[in-house]
């Protein structure tokens, strides 16, 4: 009995590293940053937050490609503070990206072999401390 116990065991373990995408982390090597300017954060402020998503994308985003993402601007920040006020922040930041998914990889929920576009990535903080992921998507 425990021999066959340990050969389920096994099983197990291998067909979770073979397995697509548990083990791949999202690729953001080569990601495009948009130019952008803010009065509202500093540019080391919007970098902290691009971090933080650049972070979650690798960790969740298993089989993607992040190529390109931008800053959505000052005058967009209004239109999201209920995120920040849902989550108990002072600040919201938001990012919109491009992103390839692999074919063989990728969230159940994305189209394998192929490129959203204006993916939105929502971050929220207190009182200038650290950015928090707290919502993405379109």
């Amino acid at each position: 009995m425990k021999k066959f116990i340990a050969l389920i065991l096994i099983m197990i373990c291998i067909s979770g590293f073979s397995a697509c995408g548990k083990n791949v982390e999202g690729n953001v090597e080569n990601v495009k940053i948009t130019d952008f300017h803010s009065e509202v954060y500093t540019d080391k402020e919007i970098e902290a937050a691009l971090n933080v998503t650049f972070d979650y994308f690798k960790n969740v985003f298993s089989g993607c490609t992040l190529t390109e993402i931008t800053y959505v601007g000052d005058s967009e920040l209004d239109f999201y503070q209920d995120f920040a006020e849902t989550h108990h922040a002072d600040d919201v930041i938001v990012f919109t990206s491009t992103f390839y998914v692999d074919s063989s990889c990728g969230d159940e929920s994305l189209v394998a072999d192929s490129t959203y576009e204006k993916w939105c990535w929502i971050l929220v903080r207190n009182n200038g401390c650290m950015w928090r992921h707290v919502d993405h998507g379109y």
